[in-house]
């Protein structure tokens, strides 16, 4: 099968290698149909990875169809898929509490193991879903997604409440969806007027501030001195999730979407008198995946204006390795591997 690998940082090539085999009992073997392009993917691609190990094939947002099923699957060949890449241990302490997606032992298809920029995989049948009323094209989007959907699940805020989603990435997009999507009223906060006025155009979100000396009058002007009930970071900053601890109201939340390696500080004294929750969020479980996939079927999520490039799997190494850098415009990358 032909697969895009990244044999080192800066190197990706189109190579052909064994294609997975007949799958084991619960596994099921998959023809890739679609798989975005993650900044994991970027970053692996630029050597910023952390513990990554080469040669890598990259990929964790996939849709695909069934080849052939193991033993003990039901799974009928030609089935459309989303594929969950979180492969999870099953026994550790978190896996027992029914929370996979922050498994002691996760390994992400695309990172810490060989992922889907290429023809064929293997999964475990637990981590399939099925792609119904939606494209297999729309269905690449549904992990990206399901990561902002699963802050905002986690932030158990209700309908009616003023969030507040700093960074218009990705993943803070998708943030941002799935809040309004819950009944949140949504504004953004961004460093770059380009992207907040992208956000707007494509997205409707028309409530935004500009990160920086203004934010924190503006967070008070938005909402009548009070903060934001919840507030989402999505930046991957450090300096940024210290300063949304500020933009909180007494009584609610910040929701820590991206993660950094650096240690975060804040003032005790304005977490304690705010009595605000601070909640992590990681990955995604399977609510998270099957509230995406409906909200797509239903019209609720603007597919067409997420993905913005497309290419293939031949052209792969040299356009992801172009949108490494050149990033004007661009917010979701589908490479459409089956013909």
């Amino acid at each position: 099968m032909k697969a895009v690998l990244c044999q080192e940082p800066g190197v990706l090539e189109l190579v052909d290698r064994p294609s997975p085999g007949t799958p084991e009992a619960g596994w099921v073997r998959l023809a890739v149909s679609h798989v975005g392009i993650c900044g994991t993917d970027y970053h692996i691609f630029e050597g910023k990875h952390p513990f990554l190990e080469y040669p890598r094939v990259m990929g964790h947002e996939i849709s695909a169809t069934v080849l052939e099923a193991g033993d003990g699957v039901a799974l009928a060949v030609g089935t459309p898929v989303i594929v969950n890449p979180y492969l999870s241990c099953g026994s550790c302490v978190a896996c027992r509490q029914g929370k996979p997606n922050c498994c002691t032992n996760i390994k992400v298809l695309g990172v810490h193991t060989d992922g889907a920029f290429c023809e064929e995989i293997s999964v475990p049948a637990g981590n399939l879903y099925p792609a119904e009323g939606v494209s297999l094209e729309a269905a690449a989007t549904t992990e990206f997604l399901a990561i902002g959907a699963h802050a905002v699940r986690r932030s158990m805020a209700p309908a009616g409440s003023r969030s507040l989603v700093i960074g218009a990435g990705p993943i803070g997009l998708g943030a941002a969806i799935f809040s309004r999507i819950s009944g949140h009223e949504v504004t953004l906060l961004d460093t770059s007027q380009e992207r907040l006025r992208m956000a707007a155009d494509r997205f409707g979100f028309s409530s935004g501030i500009i990160a920086g000396e203004g934010a924190a009058e503006a967070v008070k002007a938005k909402t009548e001195g009070d903060g934001f009930d919840v507030v989402f970071d999505a930046t991957g900053y450090g300096p940024s999730m210290e300063k949304a601890f500020s933009f909180v109201a007494h009584g609610g939340a910040l929701v820590l979407v991206s993660v950094v390696k650096d240690d975060i500080r804040f003032s005790d004294p304005e977490f304690h008198k705010r009595e605000m929750m601070v909640i992590g969020s990681r990955n995604a479980t399977q609510v998270d995946f099957e509230h995406v996939a409906d909200s797509i079927a239903k019209g609720l999520v603007p597919v067409d204006q997420l993905i913005t490039h497309r290419t293939t799997l031949t052209n792969t190494p040299e356009d992801l390795a172009r949108w490494a850098h050149e990033k004007a415009g661009l917010i979701k990358a589908v490479i459409k591997v089956a013909d």
